[in-house]
């Protein structure tokens, strides 16, 4: 039987509870989305005590399912003003499943005004402990402190100076398996933010000294199609690029069709990617002893994470994503690779979301704040941001912030929040999904990406968005979506494994319908009763009239096509 831990900040209590009978069969975006609409007035300030942060796993948790232990992390976001869950890898996930635990929630705020941090430990009790002495700490530092005091066999979720500041783009850094590095991070949405207004720092879960049984209906029907789906997954890493070079890859597939951004997504055609791709990234691993092929997580064998080191072969930053790599590098026309892996550093220290903050630099260096493709300055922001200056404070509430602040015309956001590493002009779908999804402007919440879709017509972009954000929906619910996407073939076995593990028949629309569709419309709901309006379901205007010179193409979808996406 799954346990959850309920805390109480106002009076420092922890409780361990049975998990309601509600939430058996939910876990990840599906459990967030249906508790915060039992328990969480949609009116509420995001960073009041009526919002309640939410830690959770997978249904899967628990069980051998390569990358069945993501987390998502959910609350009322203080960017978007509506529902968020974002989904994280690293060891959290799995210590909590063997500690029996499937849902971690925060409520109210301390009236002592302190700050503390969760501890789990191995006998299973938890309380909560003071932090005041990591007061203002990067996730770095803080992560050594609690690794010489707990050993090595621990996780650690926190947040850095920035979600105590209750920075709008703050996000919660998850330990990952193995270096311990603080670098996987729940980054959209300033979850940190709600993490900082409960006053918690952190996070601390040690492994445990029994290991929690899942309890199965059927196991022999539940692992047998995990075996299979298991095997399918790892046979595709001979031809994966996320495999064999992590998601730095997809800059090649992007970058030579004009759906890579490139200055502040201006819709320019350039090269510059080249000095930022896989083989100036595979060059340096191999001289510097860097690594790739690297699982964030026990068990996954999709392996795309990374270790990076600098010139001197030094550890610098681990987990260097395309989002990363795309935003500051091209959009901002910086083509030194090393300076982007040190801001990626900086963003984790600091407890940052790299998207909103990379967009937020582009912005600026449109309205002359700081130049062009110069990587000092941007990172000189980012020690504002660190420093807590006017501008400084400024960019840590985003993109938008800092557009409006300046004066620009050209702000990437949808719904408040940063769009990611693909320009909607030329790849549609992805322009609806930023549109309409409840989660803002969210790529991981279905990426059609590229002329496949957008060379189909208008209602075959409506069409594939329509379809991809139900399945983003249940594999944020269950698995990686890195290794959803290879078990498409086989997706029926979902099906076999949850009537295996938590009984019932096996009938797919236990997966497409209750964990997809029925969470999309959730989170809409929750966000109309929070005051989003279809007015809010838009991309920026300039994406509708400025041409992209790559492709001589514009954001051509209509209001019909938007209006009517989710009418299943």
């Amino acid at each position: 039987m799954w346990s959850k831990l309920t805390v109480d900040m106002a009076e420092a209590v922890v409780a361990r509870l049975p998990l309601d009978e509600d939430y058996i069969g939910l876990g990840g975006r599906a459990l967030i989305a249906q508790y915060m609409m039992d328990n969480v007035d949609p009116e509420c300030d995001p960073l009041g005590d009526e919002n309640v942060l939410i830690m959770c796993g997978g249904i899967f948790s628990g069980t051998n399912f390569t990358t069945a232990h993501r987390m998502s992390l959910g609350g009322k976001s203080p960017l978007t003003g509506g529902i968020k869950e974002s989904n994280v890898g690293g060891y959290a996930g799995t210590l909590l499943a063997e500690h029996g635990l499937l849902m971690i929630t925060v409520h109210d705020l301390p009236e002592d005004g302190m700050l503390y941090y969760l501890h789990i430990r191995a006998d299973g009790s938890a309380e909560l402990a003071d932090a005041e002495e990591f007061r203002e700490m990067g996730a770095y530092p803080l992560v050594e402190e609690m690794r010489e005091r707990y050993g090595d066999n621990i996780a650690v979720m926190c947040i850095g100076p920035a979600g105590e500041r209750k920075y709008k783009i703050a996000g919660v850094q998850v330990s990952e398996f193995g270096g311990m590095h603080p670098s996987r991070v729940a980054g959209r949405g300033g979850l940190g933010a709600v993490m900082g207004s409960k006053g918690l720092k952190a996070v601390v879960i040690e492994k445990p000294a029994k290991k929690h049984e899942v309890e199965y209906a059927d196991e022999a029907m539940f692992r047998s199609a995990a075996t299979e789906l298991n095997k399918l997954i790892a046979a595709s890493n001979s031809t994966n690029p996320f495999h064999n070079f992590g998601t730095i890859s997809t800059i090649e597939a992007t970058g030579a069709n004009g759906i890579l951004p490139t200055s502040n997504f201006s819709g320019k055609l350039s090269d510059d990617y080249r000095n930022v791709g896989v083989p100036v990234f595979m060059k340096n691993l191999a001289t510097r002893g860097g690594r790739n092929k690297v699982p964030c997580q026990p068990g996954c064998v999709v392996q795309c994470s990374n270790v990076y080191n600098d010139a001197d072969g030094n550890y610098l930053t681990s987990g260097l994503e395309y989002e990363t790599v795309a935003l500051f590098g091209p959009n901002c026309r910086i083509d030194d690779l090393d300076a982007i892996a040190r801001m990626d550093r900086m963003c984790d220290d600091l407890g940052i979301d790299t998207i909103d903050a990379a967009c937020a630099i582009g912005v600026a260096m449109e309205c002359g704040k700081i130049p062009w493709g110069d990587a000092g300055a941007a990172y000189g922001l980012l020690e504002e941001v660190k420093q807590g200056t006017e501008f400084g404070a400024i960019l840590g509430d985003g993109c938008e912030a800092v557009g409006l602040h300046l004066g620009c015309e050209r702000i990437p956001v949808c719904k408040h929040q940063a769009i990611a590493a693909y320009d909607p002009r030329n790849t549609k779908g992805t322009g609806i999904t930023y549109a309409t999804s409840p989660q803002g402007g969210d790529h991981t919440a279905g990426l059609t990406m590229g002329r496949a879709f957008d060379d189909c017509g208008r209602t075959a972009q409506a069409y594939a968005s329509n379809k991809l954000q139900v399945a983003m929906c249940f594999a944020d619910s269950m698995m990686c979506i890195f290794a959803f996407a290879h078990i498409v073939p086989k997706l029926p076995l979902l099906a076999n494994m949850i009537a295996g593990l938590y009984g019932g028949p096996v009938d797919m629309k236990r997966v497409t319908h209750k964990l997809g569709v029925t969470t999309l419309l959730t989170e809409r709901f929750f966000n109309e009763e929070a005051g989003i309006t279809a007015d809010d379901n838009k991309l920026p205007e300039f994406f509708y009239t400025e041409i992209s010179e790559a492709t001589g193409s514009v954001f051509d979808i209509g209001d019909i096509e938007i209006d009517t996406i989710f009418d299943f």
